[in-house]
């Protein structure tokens, strides 16, 4: 691991730019730089805005002028270089189902976690990154599980970004799930109102009424001899929702490796089936730059249709 100077740099804030508090900027300006030596340089008066000292919390404006110090940087010598030759990355582009300039969409394969860490080299974060070189700016809107496959909303401009995430801060964005769960689902069962807790050690969630409020709505899709295919939309978004909802009611999700039955995974793995049958199928928001509401579906990977024809066939 070796060391780089850097030199002092000045940076013209637009409108893209504007809105962010001037420790995260400086933090995804100098990536390497310890997130306290970030917090030094702002308290020692070396970060400057128009010329003046600011404090961490400061709000950067359109037309600002931010002076960035030099700084010591740690060059990581052996940091993996993602490449865009590689099957799971290069497969991404074809699964890309919407893009403009300010909105990626991507329905994501099982099994790829949407970033990277916890010893993975790489997520779909990453990945796209890697596929659009020269983009400014792609960060993750929202996240879904590891396993669950479908739709992930990336935006393209910091503006984007804020945007939507105001829309699901204000619940206004409408996501829709399928979902193939052990037994039959009472039409009566219409939405599940139960507080989700964390397990803050080993990241399992409970129905506990000393939880977060959650609520997830559901409509039946298609009913098997022992199975059923619903939609579910989750109002609130807690960790393993849907999942945890779903179990709660007692129809786990098929192939769901913390809330499931290994029982309906067997009958399911008759059908071809070996992942968790969840997938983000549709999604609905207020596009940030045109105001026009914008339907995006993403369809089913071919293991979870060949499941879905098998499943009708035995019915």
């Amino acid at each position: 691991m070796s060391e780089i100077r850097t030199k002092v740099q000045f940076v013209d804030i637009d409108e893209d730019m504007a809105g962010q508090r001037i420790d995260n900027f400086l933090r995804n300006q100098l990536k390497n730089l310890p997130k306290s030596m970030v917090y030094r340089i702002v308290r020692k008066g070396e970060v400057r805005v128009n010329k003046k000292r600011i404090k961490a919390e400061y709000k950067l404006q359109a037309g600002d002028i931010v002076r960035i110090p030099p700084v010591t940087l740690e060059e990581k010598d052996d940091e993996p270089v993602i490449s865009t030759k590689l099957n799971k990355v290069a497969s991404l582009e074809s699964n890309i189902i919407f893009e403009d300039d300010h909105v990626l969409i991507l329905n994501k394969p099982s099994g790829l976690a949407v970033h990277g860490g916890s010893g993975l080299k790489f997520g779909a974060i990453e990945a796209l990154r890697a596929l659009r070189p020269t983009a400014r700016f792609l960060e993750l809107v929202h996240r879904i599980d590891r396993d669950t496959s479908g739709i992930l909303l990336v935006a393209k401009k910091r503006s984007a970004l804020r945007h939507l995430q105001a829309q699901f801060r204000e619940k206004t964005v409408k996501k829709f799930y399928f979902a193939l769960v052990m037994g039959q689902w009472k039409a009566t069962c219409k939405a599940i109102n139960a507080p989700l807790l964390k397990n803050e050690v080993n990241s399992i969630v409970r129905v506990n009424p000393k939880g977060k409020a959650s609520e997830t709505r559901f409509k039946i899709i298609e009913k098997f001899d022992d199975a059923t295919l619903i939609q579910a939309s989750p109002i609130t978004g807690r960790t393993h929702q849907i999942r945890v909802h779903t179990q709660y009611a007692g129809h786990p999700i098929a192939w769901d490796d913390r809330y499931g039955d290994r029982r309906f995974d067997a009958y399911t793995g008759k059908c071809g089936l070996d992942r968790l049958f969840l997938h983000a199928a549709n999604i609905k928001f207020v596009h940030p730059s045109t105001e026009k509401v914008v339907d995006i579906s993403a369809p089913l990977e071919a293991k979870l249709e060949r499941a879905l024809k098998a499943l009708r066939k035995s019915s």
